[in-house]
């Protein structure tokens, strides 16, 4: 039977303690580990004209009222991306945050509505440095924590270990049969092959309904199939995907079909979403547009442009930049089944 009781009832408090004195152990040894690396630590503010302008992401509205009673619509940040990057315009070279970020529409076991980003960038290095930084971080929290192994729902994966990386395309081949880069135009700009994808997805037994889009049968195919087997005995860097899913990167070199972004894995869990960032204002602006098309196509609403924040890209660096669960994080080296049990004082759901 689940306890009904209140995190701050003393018993359920006691139980959770030993996870959050665990969560001031890791978070001390990962700012140290940045700070003798030479990064800077920013704090962002929450408050923020866009929330952010990715499809999926659902923001927290309020308004800002001046002392003439004017009134600014504005929003809590999913992420302190955009103000972090405008720093980099500003001349930071290296920088990180604990943010506390808001995501509407997310609370569950691996979700809570208010939690804290690990967010760091490089101006200058190349995205690919972000692994061996997430490899090293990984081994500061389990040392942090006192544990040798991430654990989550009976799975297992060896923090001390080389992560395996596998890319976007080799991951549909593996484990869903799909040929997926035969979906994807030359020109990165053009849409990806929606029907072809609908029937390769087919024919390997998934459902696939009238009205999916290539994003649809694409999502669905990941969520079913590839994650669920990802970082299992050791963390998966899952690497190079479609240029269309990966708003705010830049393509590779050596494919334009496929964008400088990877994500981390451990036990089957997404922590962290890295990219080699996208500095060409024009081109974020269209593909903000197009997030936010498909955001009234599917939600009925969109967010604003940070005007400021476009304008601040023509100034950016090249750079790589990532965000990293940090809740998540604390979950997996102490072993704790919920994200609430790693939070000092949780949101009603």
């Amino acid at each position: 039977m689940i306890d009904a009781s209140p995190w701050w009832s003393k018993h359920v408090h006691a139980d959770r303690r030993p996870f959050l004195e665990a969560r001031g152990r890791i978070r001390r040894a990962v700012r140290d580990w940045f700070e003798a690396r030479g990064f800077t630590e920013t704090e962002c503010a929450a408050l923020q004209v866009s929330p952010g302008n990715e499809a999926h992401l659902h923001g927290f509205a309020t308004n800002l009222t001046g002392p003439d009673a004017t009134v600014v619509p504005m929003h809590l940040h999913t992420s302190p991306e955009f103000a972090m990057k405008k720093l980099l315009a500003a001349g930071e070279r290296r920088i990180f945050d604990f943010a506390r970020v808001f995501r509407n529409r997310e609370c569950g076991p691996l979700h809570h509505p208010e939690f804290t980003l690990l967010e760091w960038y490089r101006a200058d290095e190349p995205y690919e440095v972000l692994m061996d930084d997430c490899a090293a971080l990984l081994a500061v929290a389990a040392h942090a924590a006192g544990t040798t192994i991430l654990l989550h729902r009976r799975r297992s994966a060896d923090p001390f270990a080389v992560p395996e990386r596998l890319t976007v395309a080799d991951a549909f081949t593996r484990f869903a049969g799909i040929d997926l880069l035969a979906t994807l135009a030359p020109d990165p700009r053009a849409d990806p092959d929606r029907d072809h994808l609908a029937r390769l997805a087919a024919a390997s037994g998934y459902r696939v309904a009238g009205d999916d889009s290539w994003t649809d049968i694409y999502s669905r195919i990941l969520v079913e199939s590839i994650e669920p087997n990802l970082g299992h005995d050791r963390a998966t860097l899952l690497y190079e995907y479609p240029v269309c899913e990966a708003a705010l990167s830049r393509p590779t070199a050596h494919d334009p079909r496929v964008a400088e972004r990877f994500e981390l894995y451990a036990c089957g869990v997404e922590l962290a979403n890295a990219f080699g960032e996208l500095t060409d204002p024009a081109e974020q602006r269209r593909r903000f547009e197009i997030e936010m098309d498909e955001k009234a196509r599917v939600y009925g609403e969109r967010y604003p442009l940070d005007e400021e924040f476009l304008a601040a890209l023509g100034a950016m660096p090249a750079a790589s930049g990532i965000a990293l669960g940090f809740d998540r994080l604390v979950m997996l080296a102490t072993g704790a089944a919920r994200i609430d049990q790693v939070v000092w004082t949780p949101v009603a759901g």
